[in-house]
């Protein structure tokens, strides 16, 4: 675009297009796409809300097209593809839109987009939906067995919804599915070295930003209301606050450092946990930020630096080759490679770029990671392997089979004065199951070294 697109669904068509097409990630997308447009706030919601929302429900609005259409899905024209997408979301999803803005506008964009000849086609497609709609009818017609129903009501690959039966039972994976769904939530830690959260509450009031407190994370605040560009809230440039979803703060609490201590974080970038680390050490001590990223290094070192934490020193590197490292941590954190599949809501586009195939080389990985980092820790020091995935071949398989090769090292569950004890198994690990705890899903674990 050379100049500031205005429409905000041909905004959501161009971002859309760099997503299917280009492959690029949808926040990222959709971030550059804003930046480029001269839009009001209702409509940079509605932007927002149709790019994560078409990215999330793709496989249902593909079998709508293919039930009601002529021809399948995927083998109409990608623009017309994408915006039978926009006008069908606003039907099903967008009870605020009246349908016939919702028809009319979809067919002023295929003419608009080259395609005046078929906006016949996205006219007719979307009145049939609306019609059938109307007479209190469901237009999507679903599959019989399970796995596909839940499939497409949800749109999700059929081998999550195995993998989530199969774990979960199917009342379970219908709340975690309709979870995802929903619009992510924003949770900030409080850098309790510099401020109060009551202060940053305030301040986030004052300019009409609602908050409130996240239950067992006393540094935490959810937005609720008002929100705007993270940059421009107040206390961010000063490095009072940090954005980082409320699970991944538990990781650290369980780690639980200590002043004075080393620690390494083995992939750190971009360094929500690192600087937590170091908050919570008081910013005495040595933390090492491992990753073999150098771009990503950086966004770790420009975090600390906002943050004003002086004790974090980066190492670049595979942490599966760092043999400098040998027995040299208090504590060692392994924030895993994974599929991300706890994360679903925020990154809409894993659920159809993961294949098992990937999963099962990640799992190799983190197996990888763990076997050497679990020689930088002292005799009876701590590792915290973790997770952002909901995946046992991810989680629970890496830490038995590790723990079978390594009978010198235990499980160690959280004491009960531990923030996390509240969300710990009988086993000993911790599992952050968002329909449940309204938060990213994680897994964590604390090992110890050496301990008979």
């Amino acid at each position: 675009m050379t100049f500031k697109e205005k429409n905000p669904r041909q905004l959501a068509l161009i971002i859309l297009r760099d997503i299917y097409q280009k492959e690029a990630y949808t926040d990222l997308a959709l971030d550059q796409g804003i930046k480029r447009a001269d839009l009001g706030n209702l409509d940079r919601g509605l932007v927002t809300e149709l790019v994560y929302g078409i990215v999330r429900r793709q496989r249902t609005l593909d079998e709508i097209i293919s039930q009601l259409g002529t021809k399948k899905a995927n083998q109409q024209p990608p623009d017309l593809r994408l915006i039978l997408h926009i006008g069908l979301y606003q039907l099903r999803y967008l009870d605020q839109i009246p349908p016939s803005a919702a028809v009319n506008t979809s067919v002023e964009l295929a003419k608009k987009n080259k395609l005046g000849k078929l906006s016949g086609v996205v006219n007719g497609i979307l009145r049939q939906y609306d019609r059938i709609k109307e007479q209190g009818k469901d237009p999507l017609k679903f599959p019989s067995d399970p796995v596909n129903h839940l499939g497409v009501l949800h749109s999700f690959p059929n081998w999550i919804i195995q993998l989530w039966l199969d774990e979960f039972g199917q009342e379970q994976t219908e709340q975690l599915c309709e979870w995802f769904n929903q619009p992510a939530m924003i949770d900030i830690r409080v850098n309790l070295l510099k401020t109060t959260v009551e202060k940053v509450a305030s301040i986030f009031s004052d300019v009409g930003v609602k908050v409130k407190p996240i239950p067992h994370l006393p540094q935490s605040l959810r937005l609720i209301g008002g929100t705007r560009s993270i940059q421009q809230l107040p206390g961010f440039e000063e490095g009072w606050w940090t954005v980082q979803d409320s699970s991944a703060q538990l990781v650290t609490h369980l780690l639980d450092p200590q002043p004075d201590e080393i620690i390494i974080d083995a992939c750190a970038a971009p360094g929500g946990k690192t600087t937590h680390i170091a908050q919570l050490m008081g910013d005495r001590g040595t933390i090492w930020a491992c990753d073999r990223v150098p771009s990503r290094l950086r966004k770790v070192q420009q975090n600390a630096e906002r943050l004003q934490l002086n004790s974090i020193r980066i190492c670049e590197g595979d942490s599966r080759h760092l043999t400098q490292f040998r027995e040299t941590a208090d504590r060692v954190l392994l924030d895993a490679p994974c599929s991300g599949l706890g994360t679903l809501h925020k990154r809409p586009d894993i659920r159809w770029r993961q294949t098992p195939e990937k999963i099962a080389e990640l799992s190799q990985l983190q197996t990888e990671l763990l076997e050497e980092t679990a020689t930088w820790v002292k005799p009876k020091g701590i590792l915290v392997y973790a997770t952002c995935t909901l995946n046992p071949l991810e989680n629970e398989r890496v830490i038995a089979a590790f723990l079978d090769r390594h009978p010198s090292w235990h499980i160690q569950t959280p004491s009960s004065d531990n923030t996390v004890a509240a969300f710990a198994t009988p086993s000993g690990w911790i599992k952050v199951l968002p329909h449940q705890h309204q938060m990213d899903g994680f897994f964590m674990v604390k090992l110890v070294k050496g301990l008979e």
